[in-house]
C-alpha cells in the first residue's frame, strides 16, 4: 500500500478498504492468504515522519500442529501503529510494516479448535487437571527440595 504524501491534508487523512495480501510475495509454508487484506487506517505526517493507526485483518488458511488439516484463520491487528522517518520521495510504501504486523500475530502452533468453532481429530494431551484423581494420585511423589536443604551454603 503506498500513501502519496502530497495528497495527505495537515489535518490527517482516513483510508478505509482492501489490498492485495502483503504474505503473498513470501513463501511461508502451511500460511496462504484468503482474500484480501482490510484497513482501517488514520494517517498524518508530523515533524518529518509519517504516522498511521488504525486495524487491519486478513484471513488465512492455517494447517493445524495437531490434525494437519487446514483451516480458515483471522488474523486481526486491532492496534496497528506506524511511525517513520521521511527520507525524500512523495511515495512511501507501508506494506513491509503492515506484513510485519500480520506475521507477529500469526499463530506459533496453529490448532483448528482454538476459536471454539471446531473439533480437532488430532490426539489430545492430558494433563494433571484432566487426569482422574484416583489415577493423578498414585504418580505423585514429594519434592526433592529436602536433599537441597541439607547443603551447607555458609562457610
Amino acid at each position: 500500500m503506498k500513501v502519496h504524501l502530497k495528497q495527505i491534508p495537515p489535518k490527517g487523512l482516513h483510508l478505509e478498504g482492501e489490498e492485495d495480501c502483503p504474505l503473498n510475495e513470501l513463501a511461508v509454508q502451511d500460511v496462504r492468504c484468503i482474500g484480501p487484506l482490510h484497513y482501517n487506517l488514520d494517517l498524518g505526517v508530523s515533524d518529518g515522519a509519517l504516522w498511521a493507526n488504525g486495524a487491519i485483518t486478513q484471513k488465512v488458511e492455517l494447517r493445524c500442529v495437531a490434525c494437519l488439516e487446514k483451516f480458515e484463520h483471522e488474523i486481526s491487528v486491532p492496534a496497528f501503529a506506524l511511525h517513520t522517518e521521511l527520507h525524500g520521495p512523495e511515495t512511501v510504501d507501508i506494506t513491509p510494516f503492515m506484513r510485519e504486523d500480520i506475521l507477529l500475530n500469526l499463530p506459533v502452533y496453529p490448532h483448528c479448535d482454538r476459536d471454539g468453532g471446531r473439533t480437532c481429530k488430532g490426539p489430545k494431551v492430558t494433563t494433571a487437571e484432566t487426569i482422574p484423581e484416583s489415577v493423578a494420585g498414585a504418580g505423585k511423589r514429594e519434592h526433592d527440595w529436602g536433599e537441597l536443604n541439607k547443603l551447607n551454603l555458609r562457610k
